[in-house]
């Protein structure tokens, strides 16, 4: 069992199954009960659970999602033309990446926010290089704008970086849903959960757990994917430290 401390202690753990983590946030979750902008109280909790992975060790980068604020899609599906809609959703992904960095700054957690799109006056520019260093000299770094192309979703954003960063492993925090099962279990009762995956399961069963591109993507360069319920306290800290909750996809020999 683990043990934590609201103070950002590391608990009675000090080493953890990964090295490098990508913590992968919707939009959604950064909304709390409202389900639209941004909740300051919520955006903490999560910086909280940030700050005792980074006292254990951990490198830890962060993609967030803009759904909180707009989505390409919904803009598009109403008339707006496509590439304009994501451009704006790539907007909204930056000030959320902004208020994470503003709770982690507060809980005196050193932090850099790199965008794809260049806007000096508040953030950098992603390099690659840069980010990796950021990292070993123990700061948070948090991705914004996505990968800086239209039609490109922010998992896409999370399985890009995670390779390139060379990360363990992608944790996919969802909002009430508490790992991949086999149909909605909001819907139907008798939906399945599945502890464990292959992305080619994914693929073969269409399971809407990130979007084709992401989940090859993550398949090619066997990369580890957690999925899991945020909405539960202490979650990210739990699959930061390799505890068996939600569903894992990828990793050892179940590429």
């Amino acid at each position: 069992m683990f043990s934590f401390f609201g103070n950002g202690g590391c608990g009675n753990l000090t080493k953890s199954k990964y090295k490098r983590v990508v913590l992968k946030l919707s939009g959604e979750s950064l909304a709390g009960e409202a389900g639209f902008g941004i909740d300051p109280l919520v955006v903490e909790d999560i910086a909280k659970e940030i700050k005792i992975i980074r006292n254990h060790g951990i490198d830890v980068a962060v993609v967030v999602g803009g759904g909180n604020i707009w989505r390409g899609l919904s803009g598009s599906a109403k008339g707006m033309d496509r590439a304009q809609a994501d451009y704006m959703g790539m907007m909204a992904t930056v000030m959320n990446a902004l208020a994470l960095q503003d709770a982690l700054e507060k809980l005196e957690v050193s932090t850099r926010v790199q965008t794809a799109i260049e806007m000096r006056q508040i953030a950098e520019l992603y390099i690659r290089r840069k980010a990796i260093r950021h990292m070993e000299k123990g700061r948070v770094v948090i991705f914004g704008a996505g990968t800086g192309n239209p039609y490109f979703s922010t998992d896409t954003t999370a399985a890009l970086r995670a390779a390139e960063i060379e990360a363990d492993v992608i944790l996919m925090a969802k909002k009430g849903t508490d790992g991949i099962y086999d149909a909605d279990p909001n819907k139907n009762p008798d939906a399945k959960k599945f502890d464990r995956l292959k992305y080619i399961d994914i693929l073969n069963m269409g399971l809407q757990v990130m979007d084709s591109t992401a989940t090859s993507l993550c398949m090619d360069n066997k990369i580890q994917l957690v999925v899991f319920n945020i909405d539960e306290h202490e979650n990210i800290v739990k699959a930061a430290l390799g505890e068996e909750i939600g569903t894992t996809v990828g990793g050892e020999n179940n590429d």
